[in-house]
């Protein structure tokens, strides 16, 4: 492998004399470290990325539904038409747990079971 790395060949037809080798070897060493560069720090950095972005996209995407529930809960308490405000809470707290109790339904229904041996 140290000898396919440091074996230059005269492609340009000039003599010995002529060439820079040092010129040649520099830009061998540099091909060698790119392409070592490219298949494996390229890769790591392109994971990280995702796993950051993904976290960033899960909290703010936690955020906002935790902020839409709140906002729906508020629409509800305030203009369900009933006299007393107790009822009104209550009923509030019951549409909101139906609607988290059929969500969660729903997905366990769509959970595959983990397989014993």
């Amino acid at each position: 492998m140290v000898a396919k790395l440091l074996f230059v060949a005269d492609q340009t037809g000039a003599s010995t004399a002529d060439r820079d080798w040092t010129d040649e070897v520099t830009d061998r060493i540099e091909s060698v470290v790119t392409t070592v560069r490219d298949k494996t720090t390229v890769p790591v950095i392109k994971v990280a990325r995702a796993v950051v972005f993904g976290l960033v996209a899960g909290v703010l995407l936690a955020g906002a539904l935790l902020l839409l529930v709140v906002a729906f809960v508020r629409l509800l308490d305030v203009y369900l038409p009933y006299h007393p405000h107790s009822r009104r809470v209550w009923t509030v707290d019951l549409v909101a747990s139906a609607i988290f109790l059929g969500t969660g339904a729903f997905f366990w229904r769509r959970r595959k079971p983990r397989v014993r041996s």
